[in-house]
């Protein structure tokens, strides 16, 4: 079914990057620093992503967390090669600063898995219906694993097709995006992946919730530079980053959400519940409504406002759907070197460029993610006290201790 292995760390690839451009590791943490430094109006939700943990954040050996959490999926039910690969996932969401998809959320998956609505052990199906294509029938697994399953399949056809797609049904909420692009570029592979979601912002005009916060990801390997690793939100701000901000009770910025009866709040909570206003006006809304054309309509999983909610919704299954493309570099060209090659003169030419006021280096997409990852794999993992706190009970009610701080 699936081999438990893991989403590939990025930071082999930051680290050849920076060593391309001369820079020391000393001088990568400082790049990371200033990259992450605190930006006007964003201080309260983004503080834990930066990596600009106070004081009173321990930090805790990568390993450790990916042995509790592990042991935590696998007393939920998991086998142990998927509680393994869940485990993976969603640490290295924490290594690469991306903590609103990382180890906090091991209570609400609990839940949904102990009320049955996420099958522990699904029968994962997949099907070609074309030479580069095959549908894949999730039995409302864990999404981790059934995303991990249909990149696979993607990348399997890929290679012998030049194109692989894997439209995805039945698949619950996958984490980041960026473990498939990741997974993918592996592979030297480049990657779409989009998926659909619960309701979270209006249809542009439109004063209700229907389109899902649907990331938008995509991927490209080069040779010595970084690859392109994006993976962005529909919506002005992550709803992970609402809950979050609201969990600390810090203030969201303004303009980027509205309460259930339409009012601008700086309440994550509230816009939580409420809309979560796309970035780019009717653009990003264009965009979230194509995440639910390709991994809802065109795929047989729910849409048009028919995922159910992650949080607040455990009377069904999600019937999430995914949406994967994978495509070799050399269709066009002789080999997959000369599309490395090119795409190392792209991220050449791209940090060549004149820099805007303020900012020390211009950097690929998924790059600073990268360089957190590098940073956090030797200093740890800094986890704020109510993180923590619950894990530790959650751990205690699945007979687990959770791991002690190694700063």
């Amino acid at each position: 079914r699936v081999s438990g292995k893991g989403p590939p760390t990025a930071g082999a690839a930051m680290a050849a990057s920076a060593a391309a451009r001369g820079l020391s590791a000393a001088r990568s943490a400082a790049l990371l620093a200033r990259r992450l430094a605190p930006r006007r109006g964003w201080e309260a939700v983004e503080r834990q992503r930066r990596g600009c943990a106070a004081s009173s954040h321990a930090r805790f050996a990568p390993e450790d967390l990916r042995g509790f959490m592990g042991g935590a999926f696998k007393a939920l039910g998991l086998p142990t090669a998927d509680a393994t690969l869940v485990a993976r996932c969603l640490v290295q969401a924490d290594l690469r600063a991306q903590a609103g998809h990382g180890v906090q959320r091991l209570p609400v998956y609990a839940r949904r898995l102990r009320a049955g609505v996420v099958n522990a052990t699904p029968d994962i199906r997949v099907e070609r219906t074309a030479p580069s294509a095959a549908a894949v029938h999730g039995d409302d697994g864990m999404g981790f694993v059934v995303a991990t399953r249909a990149t696979e399949e993607a990348i399997s056809l890929a290679r012998s097709q030049g194109l692989g797609l894997a439209g995805v049904r039945r698949s619950t909420h996958f984490g980041c995006s960026a473990h498939y692009v990741l997974q993918a570029l592996e592979a030297d592979m480049l990657s779409l992946v989009f998926t659909n979601s619960s309701p979270a912002l209006p249809p542009w005009g439109g004063a209700r919730a229907l389109l899902g916060a649907s990331p938008f990801a995509a991927g490209a390997p080069a040779g010595t530079r970084h690859p392109l690793v994006l993976d962005m939100s529909t919506t002005v701000i992550a709803r992970g980053k609402l809950r979050l901000a609201a969990q600390r009770g810090e203030p969201i910025p303004p303009g980027v959400g509205l309460d259930r009866d339409g009012r601008p709040t700086r309440d994550g909570m509230e816009a939580f519940h409420g809309v979560t206003l796309p970035f780019g006006g009717a653009k990003g809304a264009a965009i979230s409504l194509l995440m639910d054309v390709l991994s809802g309509a065109l795929t047989g999983a729910g849409f048009a406002g028919g995922v159910r909610s992650l949080y607040n919704d455990v009377a069904g299954h999600q019937d999430v759907g995914h949406f994967i493309l994978c495509m070799r570099p050399d269709l066009f060209l002789p080999s997959v070197d000369e599309f490395k090659a090119r795409m190392d003169h792209l991220v050449d030419t791209l940090k060549a460029q004149p820099r805007a006021e303020g900012v020390e280096e211009v950097m690929m997409p998924g790059e600073p993610e990268s360089l957190a990852e590098a940073e956090r794999s030797k200093s740890g993992v800094p986890l704020q006290p109510d993180v923590v706190e619950s894990l530790q009970a959650e751990g205690a009610s699945l007979g687990l201790t959770f791991p002690q701080p190694i700063a």
